[in-house]
């Protein structure tokens, strides 16, 4: 829904990579959803992919027009949820100007209105999860429509999964954004799951594994499993008192068990580590 809306704040709603890389410069965030709209890897991109065989991001599709469509996946939850985030009143000019980077490749401004998760509570203590007076949230959103040269439109769910897994670009593997997207929804809330990103999970999942088990193809390990066994290597090794060994990386990966998805503000846009289309 293109609008050239005029809002007193700014605020912005992740779907995608946002949902767990926020923008900088926020002082409040909070999940809920979005009406009117389906969530589809339709969007092709060189930052998970190559020039020549892009790989897939997430993007938008109006569910009028998606209804019109011959979809695979023929189904597709009424919310689509995800996380708005408020952006500081003095840093909204430049929080524009580094979104309209980041979103650059085939992305462009629409307004929609979003509706904060019930558990949400304006009284709430938490300053980062406080609601505004009015209600829905009017949100700034970057979308993929499919007048742009990087929308692919519906594709066989296997073959799409299968094409996520063979992607990889600068900013890692393909199938890294798509698990990353899948992880952040489950834990936004037991309802904010979304098929259409679960099934193409699952069969990212089983071509990766029939791929080890041909021997043609190396077993799926993430960027952060990476990191954890490079730090593993380097950590230093504490001995108990019965004799056993551990690193101390391994012990603090063990305390931190539970925690996921620390979103920290950011001072400044050079802070923030990739953009919307290398997440």
């Amino acid at each position: 829904m293109p609008a050239e809306a005029k809002v007193d704040e700014l605020w912005l709603f992740g779907y995608g990579s946002l949902i767990w890389k926020p923008p900088p410069h926020f002082d409040r965030r909070i999940p809920g959803w979005v009406t009117g709209y389906v969530r589809r890897f339709w969007q092709s991109e060189d930052h998970r992919g190559t020039p020549e065989a892009p790989g897939r991001v997430v993007t938008l599709i109006s569910r009028s027009y998606w209804e019109q469509l011959t979809d695979h996946h023929d189904s597709a939850p009424e919310r689509v949820w995800g996380v708005a985030y408020r952006i500081i009143p003095e840093r909204v000019a430049e929080v524009k100007d580094y979104l309209d980077i980041r979103e650059i490749n085939g992305y462009t401004i629409h307004y929609t209105p979003f509706y904060p998760a019930p558990s949400i509570d304006d009284n709430t203590n938490d300053p980062l999860t406080a609601l505004p007076g009015k209600l829905p949230i009017q949100t700034l959103v970057y979308i993929g429509t499919p007048d742009n040269e990087q929308f692919v439109g519906p594709q066989d769910p296997q073959k799409l999964a299968e094409h996520i897994y063979r992607s990889e670009g600068p900013s890692g593997l393909n199938r890294d954004y798509l698990w990353g997207l899948e992880k952040a929804l489950d834990e936004l809330s037991p309802e904010s799951g979304d098929e259409h990103v679960t099934d193409l999970s699952n069969r990212v999942r089983a071509v990766a594994a029939a791929a080890a088990a041909e021997g043609k193809g190396e077993v799926v390990v993430s960027q952060t499993d990476r990191k954890n066994q490079i730090l593993r290597a380097q950590s230093p090794v504490s001995v108990s008192l019965d004799g056993s060994s551990s690193s101390l990386e391994h012990q603090h990966e063990h305390h931190h068990h539970h925690q996921h998805h620390e979103f920290q503000k950011v001072s400044s846009i050079n802070e923030q580590e990739e953009t919307e289309k290398a997440s």
